[in-house]
């Protein structure tokens, strides 16, 4: 629609019968569909570059607060007898993850239990594990990676880019609508003032 009505600016620009609204609505449609090919773009690029700037700095922060610790399993967890998908590592992994108690060293040599998550196909009482601890040893989630990060960066800049352009299009049609009333208005008004003299002979002489 919108391309329609800008290849017809050069169409109405010498035709006698072209209205002035309809070049109006022409030369919105070009001010929205150069909004959608420049602006849009534009704000897609600068989200995703901000996201994609805080999520680095994110991804530093995770990977110095979190390390690997060596664990031995304990058992296998509860209730959790079926595989867990870690939701930070969803995008970059597809490798499911078991729920298991197991024993592990704080930083400062105090001996932890509890129950942490491993991809381990192993997980008999006593096999050696790596589990994901913060600077007090408690369990933590895995960091993100850089390309989670990237990709995360990716979807905001396009999700801005298609959120701009439907606002854009969104805009061109309410300007439209706009117009469209104020015409059907001003024929309306035209239509009262010779409505009721339409087909009398010899009106106004």
């Amino acid at each position: 629609m919108t391309v329609r009505a800008v290849l017809g600016i050069r169409r109405w620009r010498r035709n006698p019968v072209c209205r002035a609204t309809d070049r109006h609505e022409a030369w919105v449609a070009l001010a929205a569909l150069l909004l959608m090919l420049l602006a849009a773009p534009v704000l897609g690029w600068k989200a995703g570059s901000l996201t994609d700037d805080s999520l680095r700095r994110t991804v530093r922060a995770q990977h110095e607060q979190r390390r690997l610790t060596p664990a031995v399993v304990v058992r296998v967890a509860p209730g959790t007898s079926r595989f867990a998908q870690d939701p930070e590592t969803a995008v970059t992994e597809d490798s499911m993850r078991r729920s298991v108690v197991a024993d592990w060293l704080a930083p400062d040599g105090t001996a932890r239990t509890g129950t942490v998550s491993t991809a381990s196909t192993k997980t008999a009482p006593g096999t050696p594990i790596e589990v994901w601890t913060d600077h007090r040893g408690d369990p933590a989630m895995r960091p993100m990676d850089i390309s989670a990060a990237h990709t995360h960066a990716v979807l905001a800049g396009i999700g801005v880019a298609l959120l701009a352009g439907g606002a854009t299009e969104a805009a061109r049609r309410l300007v439209v609508w706009r117009m469209m009333q104020r015409r059907y208005a001003r024929l309306d008004r035209a239509w009262a003032e010779v409505g009721p003299d339409w087909g009398r002979t010899g009106t106004g002489s």
